[in-house]
């Protein structure tokens, strides 16, 4: 692609005296060590470093042109924008085909529920006979394949290059998850959202956020990036029950479908039984009424599912196949997944690493528990401090058994992380154990016939970064050792 057709995009940007028209691009970059010849580099601003200091390794690498925000010294043609962020996403867009105008795409926000209800959508999609493709917390999946990825929302490059790849593997719906700083950062701009999904706003990421009302605005990004243009048929779905449910009704224009238990909800639940490893309910809707049967539990897990439903309403997927779908899913990778080896006790892992979700979790161990619930919970590091002593209250007043240990505490002293945690407490309910391995043997050990045991926090992830380095750790491997070195003792 010739440069000055890319740029045409632009609109608004200024360059030196080299003639642009006769410079070919064969790729695009903001990473210098990935360039190569005829590499266009565009230099992006992050949080630790500078893209505009790495321009001479841009350009010893092969790099045909440098996108910037201020001057450069390079011998390469500069093109100065206003915002290289900007720039990059409808570079991108453009470079890789527009992809995101030929796929069905469903953006989900919200502190809790994002990754289950990807799942479920994926699997009602996949039911009703699409091929899909799923962005998010735990991996990117094309059709049956996955994909490791370092945030729950890729930067605007990687999606429009893997839009156009999940395109020309003949995907047709793509589920993606979109966290409050990608949107903030922009790095979904270009993206074309056929539907977009609110499923809650609790507290988390108030380190990067302002506060409450400053991460709402964040999240109710995704709506107003919905577009402007009643020509086009696009629905928002929004949590009835939610507090910040107006603030996202009001970032878009096009219709909503409000969900949830309340009145004001026009898909809601009704007739709820829940059992340990299963629930019933009716789902009411403004057409018909229809029940649900499905391995999961809990009352989050029926906000997922309205949320999924509601999105299939949309496009008018057939109950009958809904309720297939549900049926069939056989759970979320660290979303209440059970450890068993065959113990007389119940060994359980999720992701809960929110005061609210967290809560949830414990809430429904508590409808189903025969003895008591031990929980191991710890908070990460380098970030919201104020939400650790909500997440040790949380534990202490829904579990009999409280470890509070270490989670990732990246930069910081877990001791400081744990004190942060637990200062404000009394009382022998709980213990501090800072090795997370040390607490999840603790509580495997001293588990009784019966009880519960919740480890929280990590979920599906696999590693534990201290220090900075991330190293192998998989709560779920490390209970399973446990678990299976007692059963030999028993």
């Amino acid at each position: 692609m010739q440069l000055n057709e890319l740029l045409e995009n632009l609109k608004i940007y200024k360059t030196d005296e080299h003639n642009l028209i006769d410079i070919e691009v064969s790729k695009v970059e903001m990473d210098s060590r990935k360039v190569d010849t005829n590499t266009l580099f565009v230099c992006i601003k992050g949080s630790q470093v500078d893209g505009h200091e790495f321009v001479k390794d841009a350009e010893a690498n092969g790099a045909c042109a440098i996108v910037a925000e201020r001057h450069v010294e390079t011998k390469l043609p500069v093109i100065l924008v206003p915002s290289t962020v900007k720039a990059l996403s409808i570079l991108a867009n453009y470079f890789y085909g527009t992809p995101s105008k030929d796929l069905n795409i469903i953006g989900i926000t919200g502190t809790n529920g994002k990754t289950t209800t990807s799942y479920l959508l994926d699997e009602i999609f996949k039911e009703n006979g699409h091929k899909t493709a799923i962005i998010g917390t735990i991996d990117m999946k094309i059709g049956e394949e996955t994909y490791p990825l370092n945030n729950t929302t890729p930067d605007s490059l990687f999606l429009h290059k893997h839009l156009r790849l999940m395109k020309e593997r003949d995907v047709d719906t793509v589920i993606m998850e979109a966290s409050s700083h990608a949107l903030h950062q922009g790095r979904v701009h270009g993206v074309q959202f056929d539907s977009v999904v609110f499923t809650n706003l609790t507290q988390d990421h108030l380190d990067y956020h302002l506060n409450m009302n400053d991460y709402a605005y964040a999240k109710s990004l995704l709506f107003s990036q919905l577009g402007n243009d009643y020509t086009q048929n696009k629905t928002a779905v929004i949590n009835a029950d939610d507090h910040y449910s107006e603030v996202m009704t009001q970032a878009t224009p096009f219709p909503y479908i409000p969900y949830g238990l309340s009145e004001n909800a026009f898909i809601r639940a009704k007739n709820i039984h829940l059992q340990a490893d299963s629930m019933t309910f009716v789902v009411e809707t403004p057409k018909d009424d229809f029940e649900v049967q499905t391995t999961l539990t809990g009352k989050f897990n029926i906000y997922n599912i309205l949320a999924a439903i509601s999105v299939a309403y949309q496009y008018k997927i057939p109950v009958e196949q809904i309720k297939r779908a549900l049926m069939g899913i056989g759970g979320v990778p660290g979303r209440l997944e059970k450890v068993d080896c065959g113990q007389d006790y119940t060994v359980i892992v999720d992701f809960a690493h929110t005061p609210d979700s967290l809560e949830n979790v414990l809430q429904t161990l508590n409808e189903i528990k025969e003895n008591r619930i031990i929980t191991v919970i710890g908070c990460g590091g380098d970030r919201d401090r104020t939400k650790r002593p909500k997440m040790a209250d949380a534990s202490i007043k829904y579990s009999q058994v409280s470890l509070f240990t270490s989670d990732n505490p990246r930069t910081e002293d877990p001791k400081h992380i744990l004190k942060d945690m637990t200062g404000h407490l009394s009382g022998d309910e709980f213990k501090v154990i800072i090795d997370r391995k040390e607490a999840i043997k603790e509580a495997i050990w001293t588990a009784k016939k019966g009880d519960i045991i919740l480890i929280a926090g990590k979920g599906h992830e696999a590693y534990q970064e201290i220090n900075g380095k991330k190293q192998h750790f998989d709560d779920r491997e490390v209970a399973m050792q446990f678990i299976e070195e007692r059963n030999k003792e028993s």
